[in-house]
């Protein structure tokens, strides 16, 4: 993979912040965007802009094509089955509620169970914490190891008879883990319950099939894989979509009004009310094109690369922890400074043009579980090079001095 041909594909790559070339390591956050999916959105606004499914003339025509033409993409992408099973949403956090707000409410009941992992995002706990609360039913939770990962052991223990949903993110935020969803999704399913897979981290990083991991839902952003903020997706098996309730209700999502009730249209527009995120949508169809030519067998090595050769120049800090596993860990390394807090360490880095992430990132069980309130992370992506490493090493190294680290 060359990795200076691809950088040379992303224009804000190319500009110096504080004073020095812009180092970004923040990928997990939000990726950059290359110069084709930045176009494609451009295009749209200037030759087609128009609302899809409604009008007859040319450039409702022509919008409608390219959204559903993103859709075809995105299915493709994930291997789903059919276009009919991929709702775009405004990401993976909306796309989680959707399950949680039109599925798990209306399959739980008290004595029910929902099981999650203390490692996940936000946005895949609070729902959860939500239809337990709505419902009766108990929410328990996968144990962790002491580098965050876990055992299949564990998940047998833990899903029993009376479970209906298992929730669980494929690649962790934090500690970079890569959970084993198919054979977590083969236990779900010997119980009985519906897996749902936050895929916010995978999806732009590795190859996924939706149908070899069997899973029920798969949830993922656009933003984190090069396509533009306010666009995702949900995949989910026809059958359980079909039998779901739409959770917003308005104008596109209809099939016919009365005055006193309404029916919906058919899979996948039932769930997609109002005016979609149409540039966005045809942004993520850009997107999409471009990891297909890169190849995301090439970014998942590139990225496991550099994720090594991270945790091993920043193990040579001295008053550094490292969070998570020590070996197949995803394209982050999340750490500490001793007695400098992660706030400082990313203003400091901030000072040298290094962009980093500080904070609870969204899983603040898991900090406890950690024993800190925040942490820093650098996360990479098909963009980022050794070189970008090195800055992050050299930037850490200098605020270790700045806040006078070991002096006296």
């Amino acid at each position: 993979m060359n990795v200076q041909a691809i950088r040379e594909q992303f224009p804000i790559l190319h500009q110096q912040v504080n004073g020095h070339p812009l180092v970004y390591l923040d990928s997990a956050a939000t990726s950059q965007k290359p110069r084709s999916v930045i176009d494609a959105v451009v295009r749209y606004y200037e030759h087609d802009n128009a609302n899809v499914h409604r009008g007859v003339h040319t450039l409702g025509s022509r919008a409608t094509d390219a959204y559903e033409g993103a859709r075809e993409k995105t299915a493709k992408f994930l291997n789903a089955a059919s276009p009919q099973e991929i709702i775009f949403t405004r990401g993976t956090t909306t796309a989680l509620n959707l399950v949680a707000s039109s599925y798990a409410r209306a399959v739980c009941g008290e004595g029910d169970e929902i099981v999650i992992t203390q490692m996940e995002h936000h946005s895949n706990l609070i729902p959860w914490q939500q239809v337990a609360k709505a419902t009766g039913a108990a929410l328990k939770y996968i144990p962790l190891q002491k580098d965050g990962s876990i055992r299949l052991e564990d998940v047998e223990a833990t899903i029993t008879d009376r479970t209906k949903v298992v929730s669980v993110m494929y690649v962790s935020n934090v500690l970079g883990v890569v959970n084993p969803i198919k054979e977590i999704t083969a236990i779900a399913h010997k119980r009985g319950a519906v897996m749902v897979v936050d895929g916010a981290q995978s999806t732009p990083h590795m190859k996924v099939d939706v149908r070899d991991l069997d899973c029920d839902f798969y949830a993922f952003s656009g933003h984190k894989m090069c396509a533009p903020t306010g666009i995702g997706a949900l995949y989910g098996k026809k059958a359980l979509l079909e039998a779901m309730e739409p959770v917003e209700f308005g104008g596109e999502m209809i099939d016919h009004v009365d005055l006193y009730d309404s029916t919906w249209k058919e899979l996948p527009w039932k769930f997609e009310g109002g005016t979609p995120i149409i540039a966005g949508a045809v942004g993520l169809g850009a997107a999409i094109d471009f990891l297909n030519e890169v190849g995301l067998d090439n970014i998942q090595r590139h990225e496991h690369q550099l994720a090594a050769y991270a945790y091993d120049r920043l193990s040579t800090l001295e008053g550094i922890a490292i969070f998570g596993p020590t070996e197949n860990r995803a394209g982050l390394v999340t750490f500490n400074l001793e007695d400098v807090h992660p706030h400082d360490v990313a203003t400091v880095l901030d000072t040298k043009g290094i962009a980093v992430r500080a904070g609870h990132h969204c899983c603040q069980p898991l900090m406890r579980y950690l024993n800190v309130s925040s942490t820093a992370r650098a996360s990479f992506y098909l963009y980022n090079t050794e070189e970008d490493v090195d800055r992050l090493v050299d930037g850490l190294q200098q605020t270790k001095e700045f806040f006078g680290y070991g002096i006296g």
